[in-house]
């Protein structure tokens, strides 16, 4: 699986629950006509919306393959482990059992008989990590995964995992919640359960030469719509400067906002790979639009430094 440094990857998260069928079809067909050729989604989206089970993302994009045919032509991530057990609050975890029935059942709703990139949703302490590195190692050497990630882990535990694996398959992709606007850690994130993007994350990813999967990238629309707003966790006196240096270099580039964090995401030293989510097909044509972005080293600079 080759994947370019320059990547931004459709979230599907949306999908056959807030965006309908037809609008989701209609949008990764822009996506793709625009050469986009990454799609991520996972078991449990969006299960905690009112009459949905989790299935519906998954679905949807299953039905989208079939109907377009274009399997082979791209790049399918989905992940385990956050999604509630039957008739509980409780999520299914990463023990060997669970890993591997997610992934059989995650296949038969995505109508396809392996994914490129598997992940663990989220952490689980309370199964051995021997075992949950074991069962992801067998599921790629049976050909049902291409490759392994670590969605909202901490470094470390990631680090621990690849040791474990030896030279059986590994987590080789990173993905945690990561943009512009670095937040307080003494506020919540808006879900408990996302990873911030740390410095150790970036230096570890740099160095062991994993890219790292950026999802919120654009704050779900916080950036540019008045209605969302920024997040309280990023309320704090870095924030301000931030955003008028993405203003100002907005303004120097004739680009939108959002389309400016991309470029600063895909620009650093770390190879980041943002996820975007879209709800209509107009958003996609905008940050599909910041893959021709490029930042000058003044630019870059300013970017950097403001709020520091």
């Amino acid at each position: 699986m080759t994947i370019p440094r320059r990547t931004v990857v459709l979230g599907a998260l949306p999908f056959g629950t807030t965006v309908d069928e037809a609008t989701s079809f209609a949008i990764l067909d822009r996506f793709t006509e625009l050469g986009g050729t990454v799609v991520d989604t996972a078991n449990n989206y969006a299960y905690w919306l009112d009459g949905a089970t989790g299935d519906e993302s998954e679905a949807t994009v299953g039905r989208w393959l079939a109907a377009r045919g274009n399997r082979d032509g791209l790049v399918l991530s989905t992940k385990c482990g956050a999604r509630p057990r039957p008739g509980t609050d409780v999520w299914e975890g990463l023990s060997e059992k669970a890993v591997k029935t997610a992934l059989d059942d995650s296949l038969t709703r995505l109508g396809t008989d392996r994914v490129d990139l598997y992940w663990t949703h989220v952490e689980d302490r309370t199964v051995p990590l021997e075992e949950t590195v074991g069962a992801l190692a067998d599921l790629v050497e049976e050909g049902k995964a291409g490759e392994l990630g670590a969605s909202n882990h901490a470094a470390w535990r990631v680090e621990r995992a690849r040791s474990l694996a030896g030279d059986r398959p590994r987590y080789t992709h990173l993905q945690n919640r990561h943009s512009y606007l670095v937040p307080r850690f003494d506020k919540a994130l808006p879900s408990p359960a996302h990873v911030h993007v740390t410095r150790e994350h970036l230096d570890y990813a740099r160095s062991e030469q994993l890219p790292i999967w950026a999802y919120s990238a654009l704050l779900s629309g916080g950036y540019t719509r008045p209605e969302v707003g920024i997040p309280e966790a990023y309320d704090h006196p870095g924030t301000p400067p931030r955003l008028a240096a993405l203003a100002e270099t907005a303004r120097e580039l004739g680009a939108t906002v959002n389309q400016v964090v991309l470029a600063w995401l895909l620009g650093g030293e770390t190879t980041v790979l943002p996820i975007v989510g879209a709800s209509r097909v107009e958003q996609i044509e905008e940050v599909m639009d910041a893959l021709t972005l490029t930042l000058d080293p003044e630019q870059r600079r300013r970017l950097d430094e403001a709020g520091a």
